[in-house]
């Protein structure tokens, strides 16, 4: 049996399945969506389904699809109707929801760019969505709104408010909200920016410009949820005898999930009303707290740790983290240290220890399986933006850089030892086993292993302001203290340096 609409009524119940509220099918269309992603279905749509199903939003989703692999035969097949598997630990448990989301209303390809534009008609639409991955909100010279469809995402959403605005004769009842989720700073700031450039160069006149301007509002907003999409062959063979239903567009996703929307305008607000549905959704006048939260307690954390996590001998993070030594090392990192560093008035301790908590919890989940080499990918850089404002604030707070901190750096020098081998590669060993070392700084850390040695290593590395724009030696204490957990990681390995640090 295919899932569709027809066949939703042969699904058990009792195979705890969630379905649609029949009502919902007939729901008018409230959100034009720019992508098919499995992110946007596995976040953003299921909780568009979820408020539905509340009886809060009571709108649906049509979606346009503009890349051209794949097609959108598989959604029509369905009803466009899809399954998500959330899968997660929350306080130390197993925690499993399955959906079958009917956000979706219909799926059209961009090439059919005149039933897009038809959408712009539509009064009860209020909302514009985009998950065009961070390459999509960029300016593209002379795109011109008038081809059928426009090249890049901008000029194909200018194209759309254009329409709108001719239908509409330019009312300020028209205007759209506009929640970009591409993860780039400041995404709808940036895509207002292009598309007043664009409607510029496409001479679109002063009074659309206007409404553009004043009559929309363009949103700033954060996700995160890890959503690896489809499952894997065998599993999702196992799982759809389970249900007893076949599905072609099956996803999974863990539980966590985080949508901050920047804006201080109460009729954003007011129709933004899936936010009282689901707990990660705020709407705020500013983001900042949340983008710092993000980045600071996942994303450092991630990159802080990668390194010791392969040298530890643990291929995934699941791995690592089924080890209570691991496990107690991350929960010093992130709910001592880094929370410690990134508190400030916007951000008390009680907030951030709360947000590394599931960042753990996350960290734990036995369903999401990351690699530490594929994380140690431009490991460099990666650490400069996420990681060295947690060692400033550190430092500038208390006086000295924690040794996690410390251990996390003497890891990264280890694991950027290497050779060069014939076709130009950095490789690194660990116990006889090579690996390459994807980063941009590997020849610059190459160039040091092989010049300097000792405390004069750890100093060129930190003092280095190519790999950290600023010169880390500057910190008292810190080089030394990196320089002997390095030397402790060489001799014994890292379970026996981190028992060092607990006496």
């Amino acid at each position: 049996m295919k899932l569709s609409k027809r066949s939703l009524q042969g699904i058990s119940l009792e195979k705890g399945v969630i379905l649609p509220q029949p009502v919902v099918f007939y729901l008018p269309e409230k959100i034009l969506q720019f992508g098919t992603g499995v992110f946007l279905r596995g976040l953003i749509d299921f909780i568009i389904d979820r408020a539905n199903n509340k009886n809060e939003f009571n709108g649906r989703v049509v979606v346009v699809k503009s890349t051209s692999v794949g097609s959108t035969e598989m959604f029509k097949d369905q009803d466009n109707l899809y399954t998500l598997i959330m899968k997660s630990i929350e306080n130390q448990v197993e925690v499993e929801e399955i959906v079958i989301c009917a956000a979706i209303s219909r799926v059209i390809n961009a090439e059919a760019w005149r039933q897009v534009l038809d959408c712009a008609a539509n009064e009860e639409l209020k909302i514009v969505i985009s998950n065009t991955t961070e390459i999509g909100i960029i300016m593209e010279d002379n795109d011109s709104i008038a081809l059928n469809p426009p090249k890049s995402f901008p000029a194909k959403l200018l194209s759309f408010l254009y329409e709108r605005h001719k239908i509409f004769n330019g009312s300020p009842e028209s205007g759209l909200i506009i929640i970009p989720t591409e993860l780039i700073t400041n995404n709808a700031t940036k895509l207002k920016d292009i598309l007043n450039r664009l409607a510029l160069q496409n001479k679109l006149g002063d009074s659309f410009i206007k409404w553009l301007n004043e009559c929309n509002d363009f949103c700033n907003s954060l996700v995160d949820r890890i959503v690896p999409g489809k499952l894997p062959i065998i599993e999702q063979f196992e799982t759809q005898n389970r249900l007893g239903y076949e599905d072609d567009l099956m996803i999974m996703s863990e539980t966590f999930g985080l949508w901050a929307i920047e804006t201080s305008n109460p009729k954003t607000q007011g129709l933004l009303s899936f936010s009282k549905t689901f707990s990660g959704v705020h709407i705020v006048p500013s983001i900042d707290k949340f983008r710092e939260l993000k980045l600071r307690l996942l994303n450092a954390s991630h990159n802080l740790s990668c390194a010791l996590g392969f040298l530890a001998g643990f291929k995934t993070v699941k791995d690592a983290m089924a080890n209570s030594v691991f496990d107690k090392f991350m929960q010093k990192l992130i709910n001592e240290d880094i929370s410690k560093a990134i508190v400030s008035e916007k951000i008390s301790i009680e907030e951030a220890q709360e947000f590394g908590t599931s960042v753990l919890d996350r960290y734990r989940n036995p369903y999401i399986k990351f690699e530490w080499l594929s994380i140690c990918v431009q490991d460099t850089s990666k650490i400069r933006i996420r990681a060295v404002p947690v060692v400033n604030q550190y430092f500038d707070k208390y006086g000295f850089v924690p040794d996690s901190i410390c251990l996390a750096f003497a890891g990264y020098i280890l694991f950027m030892k290497s050779i060069r081998d014939s076709t130009g590669n950095y490789i690194g060993s660990l116990d006889g086993q090579e690996y390459i070392i994807n980063d941009d700084y590997a020849e610059n850390l190459y160039y040091k292993w092989n010049n300097h040695i000792g405390l004069n290593l750890v100093q060129s590395v930190l003092s280095d302001k190519i790999l950290w724009d600023i010169d880390l030696n500057n910190l008292s204490g810190f080089s030394q203290r990196v320089y002997s957990l390095m030397e402790n990681l060489q001799k014994s390995g890292f379970f026996n340096t981190v028992g060092l640090l607990e006496n």
